[in-house]
């Protein structure tokens, strides 16, 4: 139930070794899949490409996920290569200096840049993969409970994941009937190139691992094994969900006892 061999799928969101969408590939690697990248811009382009060659990868894809025309041209491109099984979405964005602060600050021009990228782009993909989708498949994108909850500095991001919370579950009853599923994962704060664009960054990563049932942070084979569910067979009935991979940090109501 966990074979992916002979599925064929795309990763968008690699920026480094240390990238969730990087955990969520060796994972699909390891149970056998057929991986093709994105990137944006050749600096990530030369980050990416050794990453992929890595687990035997040939297909890297420059895509802008804001125009339309690279879009095109890069499912394109993969439908050359047949069917499509997966799409891994772990993109997002935000002007950084307008993740420190208060959230009332935030500016029309990066509100409307991060919802964009941040959510917007999970719909391009969709209406795009689903042509390719001829034996159904898994659209997976990446979320944090700061879309349901205030965390300090997370700010207009908190508003872009509840869009792209709420974009999920509109996909998967649009996408259901041809047998596609949807989902969201949503680790609690990680040491990601992402992670450290918001301000204190560092506290959020240290009083979640102080507070979580666990008492631990989400790792990513742990995020790669919960994919990796969601893509193959074990997830056949799953569709239109958050699975939260944050060592249970987002059941508390409060820090723990002796932490108050």
């Amino acid at each position: 139930m966990m074979d992916m061999t002979g599925k064929r799928g795309l990763v968008m969101g690699v920026a480094n070794e240390r990238s969730i969408a990087w955990g969520i590939a060796r994972a699909l690697h390891g149970a056998g899949a057929e991986l093709a990248f994105t990137y944006q811009g050749e600096a990530f382009g030369k980050r990416v490409a050794p990453l992929a060659e890595s687990v035997g990868s040939t297909t890297l894809l420059d895509v802008d996920v804001t125009d339309d025309v690279s879009l095109d041209a890069a499912f394109a491109r993969l439908e050359e290569g047949g069917p499509l099984d997966f799409v891994i979405h772990a993109i997002a964005f935000s002007d950084k200096a307008e993740l420190t602060g208060r959230f009332v600050d935030t500016s029309r021009a990066n509100f409307k840049h991060s919802l964009d990228i941040s959510c917007y782009s999970l719909v391009e993909v969709a209406r795009r993969a689903r042509p390719l989708m001829t034996n159904g498949g898994t659209i997976l994108t990446l979320t944090f409970d700061g879309s349901q909850r205030v965390v300090p500095f997370y700010n207009v991001m908190g508003v872009a994941k509840a869009a792209l919370e709420a974009s999920v579950r509109y996909l998967a009853a649009d996408l259901g009937p041809e047998g596609i599923r949807v989902n969201a994962i949503s680790p609690g704060p990680m040491k990601t190139l992402a992670g450290a664009a918001i301000g204190g960054a560092r506290k959020t990563y240290r009083f979640t691992e102080a507070n979580a049932p666990l008492r631990a942070n989400a790792t990513l084979e742990a995020i790669g094994g919960t994919a990796l569910y969601l893509c193959a067979g074990s997830g056949a009935c799953t569709s239109g969900e958050v699975i939260h991979v944050d060592g249970g940090y987002h059941v508390m109501g409060m820090p723990q006892s002796d932490n108050l």
